[in-house]
């Protein structure tokens, strides 16, 4: 499942700022077994400091991912822009375990950073996918036309502002 081409070989690295740039697509999401997405197009950049003992990783990407919207159920592009701060370290064996710290076993060459940008790009992505449409009204899709014609309709009584059931009750708060 560890794609290839997001390795990063830093053992033949100076020190100081490298930079790295990937495109992401459907592909690389399918290769995760996500399909909440259409399509996706998200440039993604990643900026590696290398000091003596540790390496600095800072990913940004933005772009947009093809969903569809959880009201209407139409496809609609989302824009996306995340960022994620990584600290790899050097160890006597591999954890993943903290979100923001990596350990590398001493001796290792490379790592491979797909996961990282996999749960970044996922969690970026709001939870409630609604539609710029139907927030503004102007989506005209049948599901919309039919949750328009189940809505409640608004009584008469409710209309004149005035119930009286509640006149008798307001009489005694002014009877006092």
């Amino acid at each position: 499942m560890k794609q290839k081409e997001y390795d990063i070989p830093f053992s033949g690295l100076k020190q100081g700022k490298h930079d790295f740039n990937f495109t992401i697509d459907n592909t690389f999401f399918d290769s995760f077994g996500y399909d909440e997405f259409n399509a996706a197009q998200i440039d993604l950049r990643m900026s590696l400091n290398k000091l003596s003992t540790m390496m600095e990783l800072e990913f940004y990407a933005q772009g947009t991912v093809n969903v569809d919207c959880d009201v209407s159920s139409e496809p609609y592009d989302e824009p996306i822009a995340a960022e994620l701060d990584l600290l790899v370290k050097f160890g006597e064996a591999y954890d993943d375990e903290d979100d923001e710290i990596l350990i590398l076993p001493h001796g290792e060459h490379k790592f491979n950073v797909a996961q990282y940008i996999y749960e970044m790009l996922v969690l970026a992505v709001p939870q409630k996918r609604v539609h710029p449409g139907v927030e503004d009204g102007s989506l005209k899709s049948a599901a919309l036309e039919r949750l328009k014609a189940l809505e409640p309709k608004e009584d008469k009584k409710e209309k004149q502002g005035n119930d009286p059931r509640w006149d008798e009750l307001k009489k005694l708060l002014t009877d006092k």
